[in-house]
């Protein structure tokens, strides 16, 4: 299996920011209302008693099918558009440079937290409490149509790779691994952290952001194997993510000689690392800790229970980075990372990236960093980027026999299905493959091994379909996801962006498809 990469460059420069130049491709998101067609997005009853579909001219009646040809549920919205990589390297293995990964493998099945989640009835507000999904829905929230004319910004970068000051070796593990020219948030941020200054990325998922903070980390650790890093983020799955990036970069690492002899690295010379997530055996965790390693990615909640066992010494750590830290902070990890940070030393490196910029977050920020630099290259939603559409059940039809004739058709190549339990996730998945879909679940309920090799299956294109609860709508770096379909509402109006943020990434467009009634 090929490792996950992320580095696909965004569509859009980051602010103060090189020179682009502009290309009209063609997309505009309208949102709710089409002020030249009078298309509205709430349903209007007609003479048989059936409603209009959203994206129908008011007072139209509506397909009694998802397609024109189909006798089952009503959908609305044009034709969909768009058509990994997962790692050879053992979820928190000790991994080292040289060309293949320590042999001791290890298997992780963390928790990836709870948390408070305001509820949701179709606004981004609401008070606190979980509650009922989809209740009072406003419709509008799900609709967002990509039709065709958008300004693209194509970026340039002010750097190569090569420009970068990192030593020899790893430029050319970075060539090895296929990297060509830097994302914005690389290209920006790389510097700033090579000269050792406190980082605020605000970026996209898809950016490219685990390289931004991996290269200048790794080329610390070549210069001072007796350094220790840790990388902080919210789930299981992300932290294996990067663990498999950083083994991408380490596996191509070689070694000069003085006499400019090349070579693989000695035991003494290779870059090791250890994940350390929720769930797992924690004892295989705790015998690879009295091990040096430079680079340590985990958990909050893991994270600090080793710390508290005297496994782990923050005073050794020379570099933090908090991953997805709004997510974190959605999850109910603020005080797991209060502790962790209260444990650093003063004088470290902290890199700080998220997708938001909340009064939550600029209080982290405040607390945890000294003058950091600050670069931003979100310019617009995720979800911008993906043609979003509902399809209404009407009373007497069948929802599985509707999303089976969805799955039928070809444009549904790679399809990304949320539930919202682990029973109902599971019981979806058994039922497609019983009606003959190559289909893949992960949940919480699932061991770590089968959810790895689940998002294996899907990544690779032996799946599919991958059905999941919502510890999949973050975090995951899988490429060319077609569609995301909400299968079951969401909680919350933040987990519906993130769960479609699976799709139309580095710049592509997707399709998100949600049921309602």
């Amino acid at each position: 299996m090929e490792r996950s990469q992320s580095g696909a460059a965004p569509r859009s420069s980051a602010s103060g920011a090189p020179s682009t130049r502009r290309v009209v491709r063609g997309v505009s998101a309208g949102r709710g209302f089409d002020r030249n067609r009078g298309y509205s997005l709430e349903p209007k009853r007609t003479s048989r008693g059936g409603s209009a579909g959203v994206g129908a001219p008011a007072g139209a009646r509506s397909s009694s099918a998802y397609s024109p040809s189909s006798s089952r549920g009503s959908f609305v919205g044009g034709p969909s558009r768009g058509p990994v990589r997962s790692s050879t390297g053992g979820a928190g293995s000790r991994s080292y440079t040289g060309g293949s990964s320590f042999s001791g493998s290890r298997s992780f099945t963390g928790g990836n937290g709870g948390g408070r989640f305001k509820s949701f009835s179709g606004n981004r507000g609401g008070g606190r409490g979980r509650g009922r999904s989809g209740s009072h829905v406003d419709v509008s929230k799900y609709v967002n149509r990509v039709t065709v004319t958008e300004e693209v910004e194509i970026f340039i970068p002010e750097h190569k790779f090569v420009d970068f000051h990192v030593t020899e070796e790893l430029k050319a593990a970075i060539v090895q691994k296929g990297y060509e020219l830097p994302t914005p948030i690389q290209d920006k941020a790389i510097p700033h952290v090579i000269n050792g200054q406190d980082l605020v990325g605000i970026a996209n998922t898809g950016t490219g952001k685990t390289a931004a903070f991996l290269i200048p980390m790794l080329n610390k650790a070549l210069q001072d194997l007796k350094s220790t890093s840790i990388i902080i983020v919210p789930t299981r799955e992300l932290a294996i993510q990067i663990q498999d990036e950083l083994i991408g970069f380490t596996n191509n690492l070689m070694v000069t000689d003085e006499d400019g002899t090349i070579r693989a690295p000695k035991s003494a010379e290779r870059i090791y690392s250890v994940c350390c997530v929720g769930g797992a055996p924690i004892g295989k965790q705790i015998k690879d800790l009295y091990f040096h390693n430079q680079f340590i990615i985990g958990t909050p909640g893991r994270l600090k229970d080793l710390i508290d066992r005297k496994m782990i010494s923050l005073k050794q750590i020379s570099t933090i980075v908090l991953d997805e830290a709004d997510r974190m902070l959605d999850m109910g990890f603020i005080n797991d990372m209060k502790a962790v940070m209260a444990g650093m030393p003063k004088d470290r490196q902290t890199l700080f990236f998220s997708a938001t910029l909340s009064f939550e977050i600029e209080k982290l920020i405040h607390e945890f960093l000294n003058e950091p630099v600050r670069i931003s290259v979100k310019t617009q939603d995720t979800s911008k980027n993906v043609d979003q559409d509902v399809v209404r059940m009407t009373p007497g039809q069948n929802k599985i026999d509707v999303l089976s004739d969805m799955l039928k058709k070809d444009e549904f190549s790679k399809v990304l299905i949320f539930g919202k339990t682990k029973h109902g996730v599971e019981k979806l998945s058994h039922t497609l493959n019983e009606r003959g879909f190559k289909t893949e679940s992960i949940h919480g309920d699932k061991n770590h091994r089968d959810r790895q090799r689940a998002l294996g299956a899907f990544k690779d294109n032996s799946s599919r379909i991958l059905v999941a609860t919502d510890v999949a709508a973050r975090g995951l770096d899988i490429a060319d996801i077609s569609h995301v379909i909400n299968y079951e509402l969401p909680e919350t109006y933040e987990d519906y962006t993130h769960r479609i943020g699976r799709t139309g990434r580095a710049g592509k467009k997707g399709k998100a498809l949600t049921f309602i009634g």
